[in-house]
């Protein structure tokens, strides 16, 4: 009998091949797909998210259970696309122009996969014609963007103003990064502001379900 709660158990741990052997054995079983997601994957990914966010684990334990849940979703994801499932939201994310930093932003890119969400890594250094390019051909509803540095801090107005500009009126954007604060994406119009990975999950979730 496939053990989904035992499933998200592993995840939890980090124990990577007892996550890929309990997703086969799940699909073997013929459980649906969208199930070994939700009640599995995600909702194991979900306790890391509370855990993080409480500062109960730290970045070591995401990544190990990051690592885990990819190994579950290499399986899983041919037969979600068969069954029709479609991801929580399409996210663009990326480090703004000027900026090399990337470990925050996989983080949350692990995150919002472990919600559910397909993820576009468009990398660091990413220019607003970037951003807008990858939104395009992903038909994405949301465009995250990170910076480490004040200085490069500026090219998210540059980013949100050519969004803006641009026709895409369906997309929002998040930012986020240790100089970031929420009066900045205030004063720049960003859709939204996430301190930390474990957040920017739930302000995903909030701003697709407001554009809904």
């Amino acid at each position: 009998m496939a053990d989904l709660e035992g499933m998200a158990a592993a995840l939890i741990d980090g124990k990577r091949e007892e996550v890929a052997a309990k997703v086969k054995q799940a699909i073997d079983e013929g459980v649906a797909p969208a199930d070994i997601l939700n009640k599995g994957l995600v909702a194991g990914m979900s306790v890391i998210g509370e855990r993080f966010r409480k500062n109960i684990i730290y970045v070591p334990e995401v990544l190990i259970a990051a690592r885990a849940m990819k190994a579950g979703m290499a399986l899983l994801e041919p037969l979600l696309a068969e069954a029709g499932v479609k991801p929580a939201g399409v996210v663009v994310i990326g480090t703004v122009k000027g900026d090399l930093h990337d470990i925050g932003k996989n983080l949350v890119a692990m995150m919002l996969q472990g919600g559910g969400y397909k993820v576009v890594d468009v990398g660091t250094d990413v220019s607003a014609e970037k951003f807008i390019d990858a939104c395009r051909e992903n038909n994405a509803e949301l465009l995250g963007m990170s910076a480490l540095l004040t200085t490069t801090m500026p090219q998210m107005a540059t980013v949100v103003k050519a969004v803006k500009e641009s026709g895409l009126d369906g997309v929002r954007c998040i930012i986020g990064g240790a100089p970031v604060t929420q009066s900045y994406a205030d004063e720049i119009g960003a859709d939204g502001y996430a301190p930390d990975a474990a957040s920017a999950v739930e302000v995903a979730q909030r701003l697709i379900e407001t554009s809904a």
